[in-house]
């Protein structure tokens, strides 16, 4: 098999073709899409269901009672999708350590977003009883799955056909596929809510967005995955992995061999993924719930914004960690992925310490929550830009698929499924400002994580942790 080159050789009449960027006769530009539309479908998939998690499901997926309760229960089937995501790197990742990095992302994409698809024609408590929270809980449990191996291929598929000393610049290419589907999904959310006049605080449940409007989102990721499906399916595989089979490097079983020779990298990878992830559904679940819960004048915990207002903040912010993500790129190519990862680790923990300051509920103003999420979406792009440079640069070619899927998930587990369930309790019973005690904790665990990984700046994909 012969290895890629990162242009077009010169053609027969002696003339140059590198005007356009190849790897192994596949436009560079190609493989930007490639990345960045799979992790794009995959956040969105994930938004749609943490933005209905807080909105739609406590009204229509389980029995009527104590709000705070059905919020719990619809962000317990929320968390469900990170335990089944270890499940999902094992499982693809085995597929991509054997077989390749292509055809395991195509098999991602398509059970993402089946998943997806199906939770848009669900039946509803109503319905049909228990058999509506337990059909949604399968489908949240398959969406976990599919990004368990989505991510890892999207990773490698960018750091192993970047050019030299670009790594991190190529990689952070899928981490803007978080911004892009969070854009999409949020921004699809509001529309449909204005234009059915949903009020989140006052919600109809015969009206028009709970009875069907919550629905297109879902059943609009067809489409995504589609797109996907076309670009992934014109790819070819990645140089450093055709290499690895060339000199008979590929293994039975990686997730046996992981364990045996990289053990210790599976416990740094997730740690330091851990205030990544921790922060990342802070701003984006968690603060959803909180932003548009009652005020403790109306009998609540939260800041009482309006469904739609808080919506629109949230969008204008994540403008913010999409700018940020190239600018991590950069940095970690620059000045190398520790360095720059303790920096900003430092500056989230000191971020923690500001939740009381910004987020006390009495007279919370459009200003100050604004800050609060333009502060956070910033500090989100910066410590998530490298991470699809780093967890990968960890492990071997033969186990870096189920590695840094492990790590990666591992630290889902950690750090996001249990956030926000956790934020909701501790505000609920100490205040808003423990959230970001919570935050700093985390961070710290990472801090510390950070301080024992060596630099992977300058190793060689095809001997790196060898």
């Amino acid at each position: 098999m012969s290895t890629s080159l990162n242009k077009n050789p010169p053609t027969p009449d002696g003339g140059d073709t590198t005007a356009v960027d190849t790897v192994g006769g596949v436009p560079r530009s190609r493989i930007i899409v490639a990345s960045t539309i799979g992790t794009s479908i995959e956040f969105y998939d994930f938004y749609i269901y943490a933005t209905a998690a807080v909105s739609v499901f406590p009204h229509l997926f389980f029995p009527k009672g104590n709000d705070t309760t059905a919020l719990l229960a619809s962000l317990a089937t929320f968390g469900l999708a990170f335990v089944a995501r270890p499940l999902g790197s094992i499982l693809f990742g085995h597929f991509g350590d054997r077989v390749g990095r292509k055809a395991t992302l195509v098999g991602s994409l398509l059970t993402m977003g089946v998943a997806t698809f199906l939770i848009g024609v669900l039946p509803t408590y109503a319905q049909v009883g228990l058999l509506a929270p337990a059909l949604l809980a399968l489908m949240r449990f398959c969406q976990g799955l599919g990004l368990g191996g989505e991510w890892s291929g999207a990773a490698l598929l960018a750091t192993e056909t970047a050019k030299e000393g670009k790594r991190a610049w190529a990689a952070m290419w899928p981490q803007l596929g978080a911004p892009i589907g969070f854009f999409l999904a949020n921004g699809l959310f509001l529309t449909i809510s204005l234009m059915m006049n949903h009020d989140s605080a006052n919600p109809d449940l015969d009206g028009a967005f709970l009875s069907w409007g919550w629905r297109i989102p879902f059943l609009l990721s067809a489409v995504m995955v589609m797109i996907g499906l076309y670009v992934r399916l014109r790819l070819e595989e990645t140089p450093v992995f055709a290499r690895a089979v060339e000199r008979g490097e590929k293994v039975k079983t990686p997730l046996a061999e992981v364990f045996k020779t990289s053990w210790r990298q599976l416990i740094i990878g997730t740690f330091v993924m851990l205030a990544t992830y921790t922060l990342f559904y802070l701003m984006t679940t968690w603060v959803l719930s909180y932003g548009i819960a009652k005020t403790p004048a109306e009998g609540g915990v939260g800041a009482g914004f309006k469904y739609t207002d808080f919506l629109v903040l949230q969008l204008i912010a994540v403008v913010f960690f999409a700018a940020a993500v190239p600018v991590s790129g950069w940095l970690a190519d620059r000045y190398g992925r520790r360095i720059t990862l303790l920096v900003i680790t430092g500056m989230l923990m000191a971020f923690g310490l500001t939740f009381g300051l910004f987020l006390q509920s009495d007279g919370m103003s459009d200003g100050r929550m604004l800050a609060f999420l333009v502060v956070g979406m910033i500090l989100m792009g910066l410590t998530f830009g490298p991470m699809s440079a780093v967890l990968p640069e960890l492990f071997p070619t033969n186990v870096r698929y189920t590695g840094s899927g492990i790590a990666y998930n591992t630290a889902s587990i950690l750090g996001a499924a249990v956030a926000p369930f956790i934020a909701v309790y501790l505000v609920d019973h100490y205040g808003v400002g423990w959230v970001g005690i919570y935050l700093l904790v985390a961070s710290a665990l990472t801090f510390v994580a950070l301080l024992v990984m060596r630099e992977t700046k300058d190793e060689s994909l095809d001997d790196v942790g060898a």
